[in-house]
């Protein structure tokens, strides 16, 4: 049964470069700056979550996403703060705890660290690393990361990292310490590592019906059991857009979304997106596109059929204006959640 009361949603964004109403596009300073601009919004929204992504691209424009929770820290209040994700297998376990602690003392205790292996590669290149050591990496520094947020001096030697000789890391922190998720794209062996640790793990649903999670969530809550670590409540991200009008949400949704998808695609082996594709995942996939009853309906559904307690919707994808993207966030907070929250709640 869930929770209503505890359900949390989210938003994220990956930084997609902002449109002009001209069609050109904004700089990626300006992006950024919009990117502020719409945590502020869901903030006064009552949205308890907002996550940026890190990318090292282009059409993206945010590289250094705690800087720019730290500057939606300063405008808001009570909106955790996210990363969408943080790519561990590229980074430093010691900065990332030292970035993290740092947010969570300016945020009075509303950082989130949310960790991933990379479904984009850009940065091992970029930061000296080798795509075949691809999972060894990560395990490697999710264990030196998990030794470090213990806050105690660490005595540490790796393959990968640096070694440590009963050193401590600075800021501690003033509150729990850091609230840790695991970005899954779907192998079960992400999912049993995530238990093992006894971390929070979020679920990238981006292609596909939500249903064929379920083997996956009831592998999580089974390793959790074996390992004697907590179950703690399973959160999912998808794409989507909303607007007031039906039509409106999935033209805009099908323009942008399909475009976003096709660049990707070029550097995976992607065919393009067809509008049978595009539709399919619209009304029973991952993509939440509608108004706001068509997607509270959707939402509710994935939230039901998972049992999840936090549920993340990726907005921007592509080049929408900001004029699209504020509006998206307005129906979301005042519509859809609540909206969601009814339908859960008659369902009881």
């Amino acid at each position: 049964m869930i929770d209503v009361d505890k359900l949390q949603f989210g938003l994220e964004t990956f930084g997609d470069i902002v449109a002009n109403e001209d069609g050109s596009l904004k700089t990626a300073g300006e992006s950024i700056r919009q990117i502020v601009k719409e945590g502020q919004l869901a903030d006064k929204l009552g949205i308890d979550v907002i996550g940026v992504g890190e990318h090292h691209r282009p059409d993206y424009s945010v590289s250094s996403p705690e800087i720019v929770l730290g500057a939606i820290a300063s405008v808001t209040n009570n909106i955790k703060l996210a990363t969408a994700v943080t790519v561990l297998s590229s980074d430093d376990p010691v900065r990332v705890y030292e970035r993290f602690a740092t947010l969570e003392g300016l945020s009075q205790g509303r950082a989130q660290v949310m960790l991933g292996r990379g479904s984009f590669t850009e940065s091992f290149p970029l930061f000296g690393y080798d795509l075949t050591d691809y999972d060894d990496l990560f395990n490697e520094k999710l264990e030196m990361y998990s030794k470090l947020i213990e806050e105690k001096p660490i005595t540490w030697s790796g393959k990968f990292t640096e070694t440590l000789k009963n050193q401590d890391v600075y800021p501690k922190t003033d509150y729990d310490g850091l609230e840790t998720y695991i970005g899954i794209g779907g192998s079960p062996e992400s999912i049993i590592r995530t238990a093992k640790y006894g971390y929070k793990v979020i679920i990238a649903i981006i292609g596909g019906q939500a249903d064929r999670f379920v083997p996956y969530v009831d592998l999580y809550k089974r390793a959790a059991e074996q390992y004697h670590m907590p179950v703690q409540p399973i959160a999912v991200h998808s794409h989507g857009f909303i607007a007031d009008d039906e039509d409106e949400a999935v033209e805009v949704a099908w323009k942008n979304i399909k475009a976003n998808f096709d660049r990707i695609g070029l550097t995976r082996g992607w065919a393009p997106m067809s509008r049978e594709q595009f539709d399919g995942e619209t009304k029973v996939g991952s993509f939440y596109v509608g108004n706001p009853e068509h997607v509270a309906q959707r939402i509710a559904r994935t939230i039901k059929l998972l049992g999840l307690g936090r549920f993340d919707l990726v907005y921007g994808a592509g080049n929408q204006t900001a004029a699209q993207r504020e509006r998206m966030i307005e129906l979301y907070g005042s519509k859809v959640i609540p909206r969601v929250k009814e339908i859960l709640s008659e369902g009881e």
